[in-house]
C-alpha cells in the first residue's frame, strides 16, 4: 500500500528543452487521505508543474563574481544539472539503502509533565493557564500564581538591566531562548533597540572570543573533519527537519577579531536570531552551523577551554572536499530552496565559495553582499542630504576585503543601472586602499583576483591620508577592521573640500571602529554625515545633538531571506540585492533626514523587512527565478502574512 502512495503521488521530474525548463515543485499546502488506513490520517503533498521562462543574461550587468566563473554559467543560465532535480546528487547511495546502512530512528510524542516544562519550543513557565496545568499535568511543577507574557517580558527587561557587563546580558538571552522561545523573541522584537547589540554586535564578538568559557548547550552543529564522508547523517541527527535557512561558518574571520575556530558558532546562532525576530522566519525553519576544520589561532590552541579540533587550520582540497560535501548534502537533505548563508569566511575562501555555488545552490554571502547592501542603501539615502547621484560621487574604502570589495561591486553596479554606462567605467569612481596602499593599475600582477578590478590608473600612493589627499573623494568608508585608522588628519582632510563629507567607519565591534561618531563630528565642525557598523549613542557638540546611523547588516539579510523564502526562489540574484537596498532607502523619513540619519529606527524593523521581501520577491518574479505560484497580488500584505509571531498559543 505504501508503495502504491508514494507511485501515485510522486513528483515528476525535471526536462530541459530548448529554452523552456520544466521545473516539478512541492506544494505548500497538504491534502488529507483519510480511510486509507484504520486510525491514521495521512497526508500526501500533492504537486504542479511551473514552467520558467529562460531569461537572456546578456543584458544583466557582470559581477566580479561572473568574472571569477570566467565561461562557467551565470545566475540564470539554468541547466540540469544545477537546478531543481538534477543539482541534488545521492552522493552518500542512500536511496540504495542496505539493511546494513545505518538511519536514525526518530519518534515523536506529546510533551507533557516536566518534560513540557524542560522544551523551550513549548514552555510558558507561569503563563500556563489553569486548565492547561490540569490538561498537561503542570499541577504542582509551577507556583499557584498565573501571569500574562506582557507581566514575564516586563520582569525579564527589570533584570536585564540591572547588569552592567555586556555579556552577562548576553549570556542571560541565551539562557531565555534556551528555557523559553517564545519569550525571548518576543522580548527581542519588542526591545529591539536595546537588545540589538547585546544579542548581536557588538556583545557577540566577545562571547565569541569566550565560547569556550560559557558553553552550555549545543545551539547548533558543529561539523568537523572528524564527520566527513558522513555529513548527511549529521545533518539528520538536527531533530528539525524543514529547514528553510542555514547560516554556517568556518570561523576564521569573526568580525574583526581574527581566526576564533570552532567559537565563532556564536554569530550563526545571532544571526539566525535576527532572522526569526527582524525577518519572521519561524525559529524552526533555521539551522547555525559550524565547519571545524581547526584554528591557527595559538591563544585557543593553548586555552583548556577551547572546544574545537586542536590543530591547524586544513587547507587546499582538504577543505574544499569537506565543503563541497557539506554543500551537497545540505541540498540532498533540506531541497533546492534552502537558502545557505555563508558568514566570517576569509577572504581567500569566502569569494571562491560564493562564485562556485552561487550558481548551484541558493546562496548569500552576508560580508559580501549583505554589508553592500545596507551600505548601498544608506549612500542613496545620503543623496538626499548632500545632493547630486551616486555617478556624480567620488568613493574611496580603506580596506579591500569581502566588504570593501563587495560594496564596491554594488555601487558600481547600481551606478550602471542608472546611467547606463559599463560596470567597467561606473568603477573608475571606486578608489580602494588596502594594507599596502591605495591598488592601481602597477600593482596589478601582485593582487588577489577579487582585487583586480579596482586597480586604476595612478601614481603609487602608501598611506591614507595622502589618497585623501589625491583621490578628493566626496564619500570615505572604512571595511579594513583596524581601530582608529580614520584620524583627525583624514577626517579634517575630507572636510577642507566637501561641505557635507559622508564617513561611514563600518567595522566592527566597536574597538575596531575607524573612528568614533564623536571624532567623526568635532574634527569636522559638526559637518560630517556619518554612520558606523557598530552602534554609537548620540553626540553634544556646540550645543547640538548629533544621531549617527548603524549601517548593521540586520536591515537587509532578514527581509533578502523573506523575500527569497515567500517567492520559492532557487538562486540570488545581484539584482535581488539593489532591490533590497532600494526598499531599505525608501524607508527613511523626512524626520529622520532632519536628525543626519541614513537609515529608520529599528524599531520599525518588521515592517522594513516586509518592504524589503516583497521587493526581492518581486525581482526573483521578474528574472524567472521563482518556484511559487501563483504569485500573490499583493507582497507586502503576504510578507507580513508569513511572519513567525512570538505570542503564546493555548494548548489543548
Amino acid at each position: 500500500m505504501l508503495r502504491l502512495l508514494w507511485l501515485l503521488f510522486k513528483p515528476g521530474h525535471c526536462s530541459f528543452s530548448g529554452k523552456r525548463l520544466a521545473l516539478s515543485s512541492t506544494f505548500s499546502g497538504q491534502v488529507p487521505a483519510t480511510g486509507l488506513f484504520p486510525g491514521v490520517r495521512v497526508f500526501c503533498r500533492s504537486s504542479y508543474s511551473v514552467e520558467v521562462k529562460e531569461t537572456s543574461s546578456s543584458s544583466k550587468m557582470e559581477s566580479t563574481l561572473k568574472e571569477m566563473r570566467g565561461d562557467g554559467p551565470s545566475v540564470l543560465d539554468m541547466d540540469a544539472k544545477s537546478t531543481v532535480g538534477g543539482g541534488v546528487e545521492d552522493m552518500y547511495g542512500e536511496d540504495q539503502a542496505t539493511e546494513d546502512q545505518l538511519v536514525t530512528p526518530w519518534t515523536v510524542t506529546v510533551a507533557s509533565g516536566y518534560s513540557l516544562l524542560r522544551d523551550p519550543h513549548y514552555n510558558k513557565g507561569l503563563a500556563f493557564s489553569e486548565k492547561e496545568r490540569d490538561a498537561h499535568y503542570l499541577r504542582g511543577l509551577l507556583p499557584p500564581t498565573c501571569v500574562t507574557q506582557e507581566l514575564q517580558e516586563r520582569k525579564l527587561m527589570q533584570n536585564l538591566r540591572q547588569y552592567q557587563v555586556p555579556l552577562q546580558k548576553y549570556m542571560a538571552m541565551m539562557d531565555l531562548q534556551e528555557r523559553n522561545e517564545r519569550l525571548f523573541y518576543k522580548l527581542l522584537i519588542d526591545n529591539v533597540e536595546e537588545l540589538l547589540p547585546v544579542v548581536y554586535t557588538p556583545t557577540v564578538g566577545e562571547a565569541c572570543q569566550k565560547y569556550g568559557s560559557i558553553f552550555r548547550r549545543p545551539q547548533g552543529l558543529y561539523i568537523s573533519l572528524k564527520e566527513k564522508g558522513k555529513i548527511l547523517e549529521v545533518l539528520k541527527n538536527w531533530p528539525e527537519k524543514s529547514i528553510q535557512v542555514i547560516v554556517v561558518t568556518d570561523g576564521e574571520r569573526i568580525l574583526g577579531l581574527g581566526d576564533l575556530g570552532c567559537q565563532g558558532m556564536g554569530i550563526p546562532v545571532g544571526k539566525l536570531a535576527l532572522y526569526s525576530a527582524l525577518g519572521g522566519i519561524r525559529p524552526s525553519a533555521c539551522l547555525p552551523v559550524t565547519i571545524d576544520v581547526g584554528t591557527n589561532n595559538e591563544t585557543l590552541l593553548k586555552d583548556e577551554f577551547y572546544i574545537g579540533l586542536r590543530q591547524k587550520r586544513a587547507t587546499g582540497q582538504e577543505y574544499r572536499d569537506l565543503l563541497h560535501e557539506f554543500m551537497c548534502a545540505v541540498k540532498q537533505n533540506y531541497g533546492e530552496k534552502v537558502l545557505v548563508q555563508f558568514e566570517d569566511f576569509a577572504n581567500h575562501n569566502a569569494f571562491d565559495l560564493l562564485a562556485k555555488y552561487g550558481t548551484t545552490h541558493l546562496v548569500f554571502n552576508d560580508d559580501i553582499q549583505g554589508t553592500a547592501s545596507v551600505v548601498l542603501a544608506g549612500l542613496v539615502a545620503a543623496l538626499k542630504l548632500i545632493g547630486g547621484t551616486l555617478a556624480e560621487h567620488t568613493f574611496l574604502f580603506l580596506g579591500a576585503g569581502e566588504a570593501g570589495t563587495g560594496i564596491a561591486e554594488l555601487i558600481a553596479l547600481e551606478m550602471s543601472k542608472q546611467t547606463k554606462i559599463p560596470v567597467e567605467e561606473a568603477r573608475k569612481r571606486i578608489w580602494l586602499v588596502d594594507s599596502k596602499g591605495l591598488i592601481v593599475s602597477s600593482r596589478k600582477e601582485s593582487l588577489q583576483h577579487f582585487k583586480k578590478p579596482w586597480a586604476h590608473e595612478h601614481e603609487p600612493i602608501n598611506s591614507l591620508l595622502e589618497a585623501v589627499k589625491s583621490i578628493k573623494p566626496t564619500i570615505l568608508i572604512g571595511s579594513s577592521g583596524a581601530g582608529k585608522t580614520f584620524t583627525k588628519e583624514v577626517i579634517e582632510a575630507m572636510a577642507s573640500f566637501n561641505e557635507k563629507p559622508v564617513i561611514l567607519a563600518l567595522s566592527n565591534p566597536t574597538s575596531q571602529s575607524e573612528c568614533t561618531a564623536e571624532e567623526a563630528y568635532k574634527w569636522s565642525q559638526g559637518r560630517a554625515i556619518f554612520a558606523s557598523g557598530s552602534p554609537f549613542d548620540p553626540i553634544e557638540y556646540n550645543g547640538k545633538t548629533y544621531y549617527s546611523g548603524q549601517a548593521n547588516n540586520a536591515y537587509i539579510f532578514p527581509g533578502l531571506g523573506l523575500g527569497l523564502i515567500i517567492s520559492g526562489a532557487i538562486r540570488v540574484h545581484d539584482d535581488m540585492l539593489l532591490a533590497a537596498s532600494e526598499a531599505l532607502a525608501k524607508q527613511v523619513t523626512q524626520e529622520n533626514y532632519d536628525m543626519g540619519l541614513l537609515y529608520p529606527p529599528f524599531s520599525n524593523i518588521r515592517k522594513i523587512s516586509a518592504h524589503i521581501a516583497a521587493n526581492v520577491a518581486t525581482k526573483a518574479y521578474e528574472l524567472g527565478l521563482a518556484t511559487r505560484l501563483p504569485r500573490p497580488e499583493n507582497l507586502v500584505a503576504y510578507a507580513e502574512s508569513c511572519m513567525y509571531s512570538p505570542v503564546y498559543r493555548s494548548f489543548r
